[in-house]
């Protein structure tokens, strides 16, 4: 795992991780995902639920009927913070949406939500919360080459409290 420069203070979740994290027992498959979550959360880094992270994991859940997992995901948000989604949030998720499909390099198809631009903008907003600490919060994910045009994305197994 590789270290991070500076104080790194919030990480938000894709949904990728969430999604990892979520599962109610430490499977085989995912005890790496579980044990770096405590890692982070004994380090006092601030682990932040972007609310469009938690809206794609529990749809999900929901449709398979995986009441557990869901469960894990209601007890999470009280071992983390939900960063809710704002006005701000999307309007800038819109202004990124627009800007890249203007430069011929969509992160999504035209009909999609395109949740990558709304995690990003909720992670530049969570950026702004740290201003006086740059680096300091990045997004964990398992694919960060959308989100990493935008914001600091790294996979998850990369960060080190």
């Amino acid at each position: 795992m590789e270290a991070m420069p500076g104080a790194l203070q919030a990480i938000l979740l894709d949904a990728g991780p969430l999604g990892m994290v979520s599962h109610p027992e430490a499977a085989s498959r995912n005890a790496e995902v579980f044990e770096w979550f405590a890692r982070l959360l004994e380090a006092g880094v601030i682990v932040e639920i972007p609310e469009i992270s938690d809206y794609e994991v529990r749809r999900e859940l929901m449709r398979a009927g995986k009441s557990q997992s869901v469960a894990r995901l209601d007890e999470l948000a009280a071992e983390t913070y939900c960063r809710p989604l704002t006005t701000t949030a999307m309007r800038r998720a819109a202004s990124l949406w627009a800007r890249v499909r203007n430069e011929g390099m969509p992160t999504a198809p035209a009909e999609a939500l395109d949740a990558d631009v709304i995690l990003a903008a909720q992670a530049l907003e969570a950026a702004e919360d740290f201003a006086d600490e740059p680096g300091s919060t990045l997004v964990a994910t398992t694919n960060p080459r959308h989100l990493s045009r935008f914001v600091d994305a790294r996979e998850w197994h990369e960060i080190a409290p």
